[in-house]
């Protein structure tokens, strides 16, 4: 049986987004993200992270660091509340089919873990965001915590002013 997810850009969206983030010490969790975590799991959606993270590409910082950064972020979120992560490190100028605004790597994880597309979800702050999560099939809510303001918005279901906002309108569209 297919289950529906909760595909999460990491940075500017459950974290703070300083740029290029290298420095596990740098790590910041944005308030009200792990309970809300909490909340969409205890309701059975799945929570997959699709980061891109062109720093690597680059060549602004490695792959260790990236790993360091996430490892800080997860610790600091609390364990099980993130089922997995996809990363795409590609250059923009090089950019494959993993690359937001492409779907890829929400198309990957459905089919790694079975996901319903249709009753699924991309939550970014990001266009690039809001246009990956439509191109898979799965509906978009755009942040205004990272890059985005409410122009950005083109094609996204709802704008929410954070992370903890866009899980409770997901909760009460599923009551609906």
């Amino acid at each position: 049986m297919r289950r529906p997810a909760i595909f999460l850009d990491r940075d500017g969206t459950l974290m703070e987004d300083t740029g290029y983030v290298s420095d596990p010490a740098s790590v910041r969790l944005l308030p009200g993200v792990p309970a809300a975590l909490r909340e969409l799991k205890a309701r059975g959606f799945l929570t997959v992270i699709v980061t891109n993270q062109s720093g690597i590409g680059r060549g602004y910082f490695t792959r260790a660091d990236y790993e360091a950064v996430h490892a800080r972020f997860l610790e600091l979120l609390g364990p099980g509340l993130i089922d997995a992560t996809y990363l795409c490190d590609d250059h923009p100028d090089h950019a494959t089919d993993r690359r937001k605004p492409a779907p890829g790597m929400l198309l990957e994880a459905a089919r790694d873990l079975g996901i319903d597309l249709a009753h699924s979800w991309m939550i970014g702050d990001r266009e690039a965001d809001i246009t990956a999560g439509r191109r898979s099939g799965a509906r978009s809510i755009l942040v205004l915590t990272g890059e985005a303001n409410a122009a950005s918005a083109t094609g996204a279901r709802f704008v929410a002013k954070d992370f903890a906002t866009a899980a409770a309108h997901i909760l009460k569209s599923a009551d609906a």
